[in-house]
């Protein structure tokens, strides 16, 4: 299958598959991905693939995995500048408890994890400066995506409207289904757009006796951009449910505990 869209592109070789967003590939310093399950790639921490699946990547980007900062995730709202590339990727510990990466410099490549939960991807292509963010829905509650633009524009002089952010693959509003309890907490949070009736749709039937919600996240992350002062057209939604299409990539809701991770992979290289 195909799952290259009107803003994504799917890259396929006999080792290794991922998506590009076509708006990023307008930059030929930038270096990017988001990784498929196929060929057995999986970068779930400390799985028997974990290895193999780092050099599939570093070689299919041509990038020196030595270069790769990777954190401890934990669905917060934690965001790192990195400032160098001896912070090498089995560094872990300089990144505990951080769901997000910001840097200005060039040959350092910014690595996140998902399964299911919304990857946003963010450029400043005027002053060169990058952001890989994990926003799950607990992170999504506490706006990380937003505060990732707010700390470019404090610490690297950026400017929202040149900022292009990208969505990545994710859960869906089809399948992302919910209790009251987390229906309340992003009903309090986010009523102040206005867009309630957008963001949460009462399922029509009970399951085994309880009502269930749908919570569209990838709208909430867009009104939060647009919020920062981020041009709508320089937010670009891959439009691809990490749910619906499980068979090509890792999915915890579909999965369990038997799912594996898909890597966000975002870095600048030097300009020639």
């Amino acid at each position: 299958m195909d799952l290259s869209n009107e803003n994504m592109i799917h890259i396929k070789n006999d080792k290794i598959e991922y998506l590009q967003f076509k708006r990023l590939l307008e930059f030929d310093n930038l270096v990017h991905c988001y990784t498929l399950s196929e060929n057995n790639v999986n970068f779930k921490s400390y799985s028997a693939n974990f290895d193999a699946s780092i050099n599939k990547i570093s070689r299919a980007l041509n990038i020196n995995r030595e270069n790769i900062v990777r954190p401890i995730q934990k669905h917060t709202d934690c965001i790192k500048n990195v400032e160098n590339s001896t912070d090498k990727w089995q560094n872990v510990d300089n990144y505990n408890n951080v769901d997000g990466l910001l840097t200005n410099k060039v040959n350092i490549n910014l690595m996140l994890s998902f399964a299911d939960c919304t990857p946003i991807l963010l450029y400043d292509p005027i002053n060169k400066a990058i952001g890989n963010i994990h926003s799950g829905w607990r992170g999504t509650v506490q706006k990380i995506g937003q505060k990732a633009v707010k700390k470019m524009i404090k610490d690297y002089g950026s400017k929202p409207e040149n900022i292009i952010a990208c969505i990545g693959p994710c859960i869906g509003k089809c399948h992302f289904e919910v209790d009251e309890d987390v229906k309340d907490i992003f009903e309090q949070t986010f009523n102040y757009f206005g867009r309630n009736c957008d963001i949460i749709e009462k399922q029509s039937n009970l399951v085994k006796g309880k009502q269930k919600y749908h919570i569209n996240t990838t709208l909430i992350n867009r009104l939060m951009l647009e919020e920062c002062g981020l041009d709508k057209n320089n937010i670009v939604e891959s439009g691809i449910c990490t749910v619906c299409n499980s068979e090509y990539m890792h999915s915890y809701r579909a999965q369990k505990e038997k799912s594996g991770r898909n890597i966000t992979l975002l870095g600048m290289k030097e300009e020639i």
